[in-house]
């Protein structure tokens, strides 16, 4: 099942796909769904036709990502694969406010000259996990979406910089927390309907043409693995996104970054395709 957010005349609802409508489930984003609770207009239908679709999302409690997890990128960045039965998961979280939705412009915020995209896979939470096993991980899966994990390669501060390791660290880090640099949707898609996540193709076109283009079977933690390994350091909790990492082909190594009129397409196979228009500040 397609679930989604949406502008219904200015208020914010939600429900699922039938066709080409929309049944409406309740007010509010789906994080209403996760709880499973269903609004007084449950069963109304708009046409899915000319709505101004939302992120699933709007105020995740938790988004994790997970740095260097597809082994093309690894190497594309100057790096050896990474050995899967020593390796751990390299997790970092953005901010609530990075989150945005489908065609929602992003702004070049002036703090960098050097704006990067990342296809990735997003895994929302459905209900309590802590200290879950890898086998069983996936059950703790509500559904997934299509994702972009839009980072600063660069900051601009205009104070020199004290050239220590630990500060190409930290600005790696906060680059990846501007606002809207987590383009989230269309649909947040069952887990029925995504048997193997291991298997899915990603692909990111950015004015037209495609930059990135790969598969989950490269990556080095599965989604499973990196579901159980968060839970083993936080409580999930139901609407939480864990974002899985992205194939090769970013801008950093081809020295292409985003300009305003740029507009990015991200697309997960069976999730639904994501358009991030970049717009000067």
């Amino acid at each position: 099942m397609k679930w989604l957010t949406f502008d219904d005349d200015g208020a914010i609802r939600h429900g699922y796909v039938e066709g080409d409508e929309i049944v409406v489930t309740g007010d509010g984003d789906l994080a209403a769904v996760l709880r499973g609770e269903t609004g007084t207009e449950a069963g109304a239908r708009r046409p899915i036709e000319g709505a101004r679709i939302l992120a699933p999302l709007l105020t995740p409690g938790k988004v994790i990502a997970a740095a260097a997890n597809y082994q093309a990128h690894v190497k594309e960045a100057g790096g050896e694969a990474r050995d899967q039965a020593k390796a751990t998961p390299r997790l970092f979280l953005k901010p609530d406010t990075s989150i945005t939705g489908p065609d929602a412009p992003v702004v070049l915020n002036p703090i960098t000259q050097q704006l990067d995209w990342e296809v990735e896979i997003a895994a929302v939470i459905g209900r309590r996990a802590q200290n879950v096993p890898v086998d069983a991980a996936l059950d703790y899966v509500f559904g997934y979406a299509t994702s972009n994990d839009i980072s600063a390669r660069s900051l601009d501060l205009g104070v020199e910089r004290d050239g220590e390791a630990w500060t190409g660290f930290f600005d790696w880090l906060e680059g990846k927390w501007l606002d809207g640099s987590a383009p989230l949707g269309p649909y947040l898609v069952t887990a029925d309907e995504v048997p193997d996540p291991q298997n899915l193709d990603l692909t990111l076109e950015l004015n037209g043409q495609i930059m990135q283009r790969g598969s989950s079977t490269d990556m080095v933690h599965t989604v499973a693995e990196l579901v159980s390994f968060s839970s083993k350091l936080m409580t999930l909790n139901p609407g939480d996104v864990i974002l899985t990492g992205t194939p090769s082909g970013v801008g950093a190594t081809t020295g292409v970054f985003l300009k305003p009129g740029d507009s990015m397409v991200a697309e997960v196979q069976g999730l639904g395709s994501l358009t991030t228009p970049i717009v000067a500040a």
